[in-house]
């Protein structure tokens, strides 16, 4: 919105020139918002308090987490108004590839919304069902799919590249669509599964973010692309502004949402975050980078398969508990334990995903 204000008073006010610039309209959209997050966030925590949309905790698992019961929940909401905010405000809206991100962010969270709320203010315990969960998510993520495959105006944009290889790919044709389904719905429903500490799912976020960030700026830049011998797709250096608010909005949910925490983010939230980084992973063409990149999700997903199938099977299972963080809570690490040192972990998979970039 402010871009297009800066190029109707250009000739009048030379100076705005400067919003222009990529890189500092992606700087100020992070700073917006982690302004924006923390500004509201008190405000929207005192709301769900006085509202009673309070966390239920399972009996059945850790027994630190009983004290966590009551905890306000659904303060995803607040990350997702940051981020659409901050996108409004210093992106280019006259890039499809923005708005298909957002509204697919959007989408996810709704469906999110909708489980939070059954769950919290009208006591279902089940909340929205699971098979209507996945027909949502697989309506949105296969209609994103769709609209991103008839938007394809190159060949790379419907390529699968591989990572420390110059030149090599897979031409996907209509089985796009079904990648780049899998990668927004798999990527939405591990994170949701992996944020269960406080804030163990929201840093990793940030960081892969950052990541793609500097991915969908070097695909986006003919110059950049060529020397570092990456794919080049023209447009998609503006979701770097959406990367930047990602980074704001979930630093600024971090600072309510850092052990102890004050509010949890909900299926709104987390849903419409591992979305938002599929559907981006998806557009800039590093699907592979993202799998690696995102290996603490990856990991949470396996560790409910894995001890699912075990138990269906063989009556046993494998881990004390799953998703793989309550394992360990189980084993005796303390809490913070566990979320620092799975940050650390995705901080040195984030770093092998940038590497990417250059060792090819």
């Amino acid at each position: 919105m402010l871009l297009w204000l800066v190029e109707l008073f250009a000739d009048q006010f030379p100076v705005l020139g400067v919003l222009k610039y990529l890189t500092l309209r992606a700087i100020l959209s992070a700073v917006t918002a982690l302004f924006i997050s923390l500004l509201l966030g008190p405000a929207l925590i005192r709301s769900l308090q006085r509202l009673q949309i309070g966390q239920a905790v399972r009996d059945d698992g850790p027994q630190t987490h009983l004290a966590k019961s009551g905890t306000p929940t659904m303060g995803g909401a607040l990350i997702l108004l940051s981020i659409s905010l901050s996108t409004l405000i210093w992106g280019d809206l006259s890039n499809p590839y923005l708005w298909v991100v957002l509204l697919t962010t959007l989408g996810f969270g709704a469906i999110g919304w909708v489980d939070d709320y059954r769950k919290v203010v009208e006591k279902n315990p089940r909340g929205l069902p699971a098979r209507w969960k996945y027909f949502w998510q697989s309506a949105v993520g296969l209609s994103a799919a769709i609209v991103l495959y008839m938007m394809a105006d190159t060949p790379a944009s419907t390529q699968l590249f591989f990572p420390f290889l110059k030149d090599a790919y897979i031409p996907l044709g209509l089985t796009f669509i079904l990648v780049s389904y899998f990668v927004m719905v798999g990527s939405s429903n591990a994170v949701n599964l992996t944020d269960g500490l406080d804030g163990l799912a929201i840093m990793p976020t940030v960081m892969i973010a950052s990541a793609l960030g500097i991915f969908a700026y070097v695909v986006g830049n003919s110059v950049l692309s060529e020397y570092l011998l990456m794919h080049y797709i023209p447009g998609t250096g503006e979701l770097v502004i959406f990367c930047g608010a990602i980074v704001g909005a979930g630093l600024g949910f971090l600072w309510f949402n850092t052990y102890p925490a004050q509010v949890f983010m909900g299926d709104v939230g987390a849903l419409a975050l591992g979305a938002a980084l599929g559907v981006i992973a998806v557009i800039v063409r590093v699907e592979i980078v993202f799998f690696i990149m995102s290996g603490i999700f990856v990991i949470e997903t396996l560790s409910v398969i894995i001890q699912v199938a075990s138990f269906k099977t063989t009556g046993k299972r494998v881990f004390r508990m799953a998703p793989l963080h309550h394992h360990f809570e189980l084993k005796g690490w303390a809490e913070p334990k566990v979320i620092v040192r799975f940050w650390i972990i995705t901080l040195v998979l984030v770093l092998a995903g940038l590497s990417t970039l250059k060792l090819r």
